[in-house]
């Protein structure tokens, strides 16, 4: 394989919201410049999990290599990285962008600028990329082509005169596109005679090959045989294979400045396999290491533990797998009184923890339970002491706390003009305060700030159905506020049932634990005895519900005779009750724990 010089190679990623066509375009492009045949390819070829298919949205941010021959006779190596969408893996896309020069931002013609197309432009702009903007869909009757230019220009504040208009399904246009890569984004710069100097942009665990590490060459070049070394961890490998994903791992003599390609060197530990890191020469190490990236802040936790006890280990060995392959995700081991061993683990939303849940469920084939989701608190106590709390359970006595501050976030929502009062209904409802609320072309945008523990649960469903699916949702972490938090347990037959412990807001506790309450009196299944489920606040009752019990009928044996042996035979089966009521156990399905935090207005 021949050097190309710098010139020839274009490194790009594609950014855009849920659903406008990145994963249809890359098939495209994929397509167009022959990388795979008619026969290899499938629709989103570059989303290869099972789950990425069944729920049509991208996890992982995806490379693949493509030769094209431009109409100025040269022929260029484009190095694409398809990214997710989805608030919840915006971390993917950080760190995508940082391997790249520049960007295509897809936006889909008839719907318009959403707010995580602004979110993931911003990222774009922020690491300073050029930026070539595409109008996808325009075959659709819907689309409006040049008013979207407009909302472009208006909302982003970046030239859409020369937009490329095209549809990803049906491949028109999809040759401007190309050309559009070739002329206006820049060539990666970068020395090919200096040092090593690489940064490790992902890696991820294959069966036969062991750890998988996406890198990006920035000066120098890598091939087999050299002995590397992490800057970060001080880790030292040989290099055992180098090649491109072209989407099919493809193996190469060596990796030059600019490119971007796969290593392989018999990497057992995964914790030496930094994101961010910083890869150079062991015995001639680059002068100064790359800034890497900032670590993922998990924003909701919760609790993981095995229904059966024995698959712990195997549970420890697919975190630590998981963990390689999705750097945004935490976890640490904690035990349970009620559920054994397990792991308290860090998510950057709710669709992350469904994933994982999802892919653990999948690839490693274990039965799971999940404790409630739930934000990190910061707490002042009496003793002056600053602590964090993950785990309602562990909050200490109340005596002890002289304040709780929680996460607050401030949220873009851009909606459609008819659903704003049901929107902003919704806000007001969950303790937001509005900050802004601007209106482009017929539709609205509204800053507001939010506490994070009221988004957690089921927020971003609420505010699809009351919006019909149109409203877009994207937010950050702004800052920690003091609250009257109060922390609500569940008793379930006089039991507390730890995993279902929420931190509320006063004002809310009484209408959650009602809530909860109602929700559990549904899901768990009647007993042979009376179970009560109350929420209480310390030790105040605020809400109950009785479950009645399965009534055996014990009387059927009397025909006529005295009405005092039915009696008899009733208050036996009373006492019986009472006996089993105190001894019997309470089985909860797992479904209830799930099922229980969801909360329907």
């Amino acid at each position: 394989m021949t050097t190309k010089p710098l010139s020839n190679i274009r490194n790009f990623s594609i950014v855009a919201h849920i659903d406008h066509g990145k994963s249809t375009l890359a098939d495209r492009l994929i397509h167009m410049t022959g990388t795979l045949t008619d026969r290899e390819m499938t629709e989103q070829v570059l989303d290869s999990m099972d789950i990425e298919r069944e729920r049509g949205i991208t996890i992982k941010a995806q490379t693949v290599r493509l030769i094209y021959n431009a109409k100025d006779g040269q022929q260029y190596t484009l190095n694409l990285i398809d990214t997710p969408g989805h608030v919840d893996f915006a971390y993917e896309v950080s760190r995508s962008l940082a391997a790249c020069e520049g960007s295509l931002l897809v936006v889909d013609a008839s719907q318009g600028v959403e707010a995580q197309t602004l979110a993931n432009v911003y990222q774009a702009i922020d690491n300073d990329h050029e930026i070539v903007t595409v109008l996808n869909k325009i075959d659709l009757p819907a689309a409006e082509p040049d008013r979207i230019k407009e909302q472009i220009e208006d909302v982003i504040g970046i030239d859409a005169s020369e937009a490329c208009m095209i549809s990803a399904k049906t491949g028109l246009g999809v040759d401007d596109v190309l050309e559009a890569i070739v002329k206006k984004l820049p060539p990666p710069e970068g020395d090919p005679d200096d040092t090593l100097k690489a940064m490790l942009v992902d890696s991820w665990y294959d069966t036969y090959l062991g750890v998988m590490v996406l890198v990006r060459v920035i000066n120098g070049s890598l091939k087999k045989g050299h002995k590397i070394k992490m800057m970060g961890t001080g880790a030292a490998y040989d290099v055992d294979r180098v090649g491109v994903m072209t989407p099919k791992f493809l193996q190469v003599d060596e990796l030059h400045a600019g490119e971007i390609g796969v290593i392989t060197g018999s990497i057992k530990e995964v914790a030496d396999t930094r994101v961010g890191d910083t890869i150079t020469l062991e015995k001639k190490p680059c002068k100064e290491a790359l800034p890497g990236f900032k670590p993922a802040q998990p924003v909701v936790f919760c609790g993981l533990f095995p229904v059966d006890a024995n698959d712990f280990e195997d549970l420890r060995a697919a975190m630590g797998k998981l963990r390689l392959n999705d750097a945004s995700f935490s976890y640490e081991m904690e035990t349970s009184a009620a559920l054994g061993f397990g792991f308290r683990c860090g998510f950057l939303g709710l669709l992350h923890l469904e994933i994982i849940q999802e892919r653990l469920y999948r690839e490693f084939d274990l039965d799971l339970i999940a404790t409630a989701p739930s934000v990190v608190y910061q707490m002042s106590l009496t003793d002056e002491s600053e602590v964090e709390l993950h785990n309602p359970a562990d909050m200490p006595d109340i005596v002890k706390i002289t304040e709780i501050r929680e996460p607050w976030i401030r949220a873009t929502i851009m909606t459609p003009d008819d659903y704003l009062g049901g929107i902003l209904k919704l806000c007001q409802e969950r303790r937001g305060i509005q900050v802004d609320l601007s209106y482009v072309g017929s539709r609205a945008m509204v800053s507001y700030d939010l506490p994070l523990n009221e988004v957690v649960f089921d927020f971003y469903d609420r505010l699809k159905s009351i919006s019909k699916g149109y409203a877009s949702f994207d937010y950050q972490l702004s800052d920690y506020r003091a609250g009257d938090l109060v922390r609500m347990s569940i008793l379930v037959n006089d039991e507390p049932v730890d995993a279902l412990s929420v931190l509320v807001h006063r004002s809310q506790a009484e209408r959650r634990g009602r809530a909860m309450c109602e929700k559990l009196k549904e899901l768990i299944p009647r007993h042979m005895f009376k179970i009560p489920i109350q929420a209480a606040i310390g030790g105040r009752v605020i809400a109950r519900e009785t479950i009645s019990a399965l009534r055996k009928d014990v009387t059927a044996k009397c025909y006529g005779g005295d009405a005092t042996r039915k009696r008899k035979l009733l208050e036996k089966q009373k006492a019986g009750k009472k006996k089993m009521r105190q001894f019997g156990k309470v089985e909860i399905p797992q479904e209830a724990f799930i099922q229980a935090l969801k909360m329907d207005d």
